[in-house]
């Protein structure tokens, strides 16, 4: 493993090339409970459109749905929105149901290739979607997937135990995007404690980790034949709860509300 110059040693178990890993941003969380997250690291997305999966919630920049903790823990809330709430959301479906948060860093941070992880504590329950993920920052100039999706962490509800982590590019995305899977040994959920998650992104290849264990590689000789390599150029960082939508299905009777995403740090780290 190559020189570190930072204290915050990155969890991987591998090399990511000859050199010396600089901690190049971070986010700690630290501060009083309640404050919301950093300004100046992560914009708010809004809207209850059902970005582009049919989700149930409406993200606001409110810090009711994203606050730090005061135990050095950015929370991500979800919650259920009562009848007689005054506060008119409107969804796709109709009045909405569910709030949640969607933070990002775009335009505000964004970089190319390195070693990204976040410690996180998942929420639970069937239709619970917590995610930590990239997307390219062309974005606004090319569109999804052109500019490449990288999910570091995915969790369904249905699936307790079982972390995904996923790449989408023009002629793999959706339902056809290229990824791999790590399940906990049975009995074991992701929600009871924290984990790290973690990506190793090269120019030609990108490894998933989950509390050091590596669980899946992709190699750019191995996408479908004539699909591009959607993964050379800046992406910038999400953290989102989403309720609902194409995947983890709708909640039913047995979710409880509210659901909180704990996440402890986030940390990128590159090769100087």
């Amino acid at each position: 493993m190559p020189e570190l110059t930072s204290s915050a040693t990155p969890h991987i178990c591998t090399s990511v090339s000859s050199g010396t890993l600089k901690l190049v941003w971070s986010d700690e969380f630290e501060g009083p409970k309640g404050t919301p997250p950093d300004p100046s690291k992560w914009e708010h997305n809004r809207g209850g459109e059902g970005w582009g999966n049919h989700e149930f919630q409406y993200y606001t920049d409110q810090t009711e749905n994203a606050a730090l903790d005061g135990n050095s823990c950015l929370a991500i809330t979800a919650w259920t929105v009562p009848d007689a709430d005054p506060v008119s959301r409107t969804c796709w479906y109709g009045p909405c149901r569910f709030t949640s948060a969607r933070l990002l860093t775009l335009g505000r941070f964004s970089f190319t290739y390195g070693v990204v992880e976040a410690r996180i504590k998942v929420p639970f329950g069937q239709g619970i979607w917590p995610a930590f993920w990239m997307l390219g920052d062309n974005f606004g100039e090319v569109g999804w997937p052109v500019c490449g999706e990288i999910d570091i962490m995915e969790n369904i509800g249905r699936e307790p135990g079982v972390v995904h982590g996923t790449v989408h590019g023009p002629g793999y995305s959706g339902a056809d995007g290229i990824g791999g899977r790590y399940a906990l040994p049975e009995g074991q959920d992701l929600k009871d404690a924290f984990h790290i998650y973690t990506v190793e992104w090269q120019p030609s290849v990108i490894r998933w980790y989950l509390d050091n264990q590596l669980y899946f590689e992709l190699m750019q000789d191995k996408l479908p034949e004539g699909a591009p390599w959607a993964f050379d150029h800046p992406f910038f960082l999400l953290l989102n709860m989403a309720v609902g939508g194409d995947w983890p299905g709708a909640p039913d009777d047995t979710t409880v509300f509210p659901q909180i995403m704990l996440i402890d740090f986030v940390r990128v780290y590159q090769v100087t």
